[in-house]
């Protein structure tokens, strides 16, 4: 099933479950909104992407009220649900269903962002997809990527899989919707390096970039052009 057919599949709990299945979530989200370097009253422009439901935009959007928004995401019901999470804000936000790996954006943008996307590419994808970014902000803006990391040896990818798995049975999640994220994650999970991950965005031009948080298998982060 082609990867935007099967996330809208997940509409209907997809925000509860990244609560369950992200380690460290409040910090993870809490981290990355704190790093965007623009006063709060600004209007900035964002461009999300891999959307989804809108959810990283909503922790923006609490933070930064006057801000405007692109979401990108292949996910028509995901878009959707995006939709109605910001039926309020309409004037604010503008949706694009497709493969953002077309992102043709100049100079844009003050903040991108994208959250647990990205590490469904290849790797080739995934460099081509940072350099488009890179052209996307303005100078002096930011790119923040919650996203997953492989482990740096199969002992520690073992680790972080039994600590993922024991965490979310744990939870009040039902089997088939661990079941069904365990398929995803085989199926189209591409996990790189953290430190690879890190070279290519210094390759695709950013000055500044770290990693500045991160929980087992799930870092934020961080570039400026």
């Amino acid at each position: 099933m082609p990867i935007g057919e099967t996330f809208d599949e997940t509409i209907d709990y997809y925000d509860r479950w990244m609560k369950i299945a992200l380690p460290g979530y409040t910090d993870l989200f809490g981290t990355a909104v704190g790093l965007v370097p623009y006063p709060v009253q600004d209007p900035i422009r964002v461009l999300d992407l891999g959307a989804g439901t809108g959810l990283f935009s909503s922790h923006i959007l609490e933070r930064y009220p006057q801000a405007s928004f692109v979401l990108y995401d292949l996910a028509e019901k995901m878009l959707g649900a995006a939709r109605q999470r910001f039926e309020g804000q309409q004037d604010q936000f503008r949706y694009i269903v497709g493969d953002y790996r077309a992102l043709n954006a100049e100079t844009d943008y003050e903040v991108v962002i994208s959250s647990l996307s990205i590490h469904h590419l290849t790797h080739a994808d995934k460099q081509a997809l940072f350099r488009k970014i890179f052209t996307a902000l303005k100078p002096g803006g930011v790119f923040l990527n919650i996203d997953q990391v492989k482990g740096p040896t199969p002992e520690i990818q073992e680790m972080y899989w039994n600590r993922w798995l024991a965490r979310v049975r744990r939870s009040d999640a039902t089997e088939d919707q661990v079941q069904a994220s365990i398929e995803r994650r085989r199926t189209y999970d591409i996990d790189a390096l953290l430190t690879d991950q890190l070279a290519w965005l210094t390759q695709a031009g950013f000055t500044q970039v770290d990693c500045m948080y991160k929980h087992d298998f799930v870092g934020v982060f961080y570039a400026v052009r």
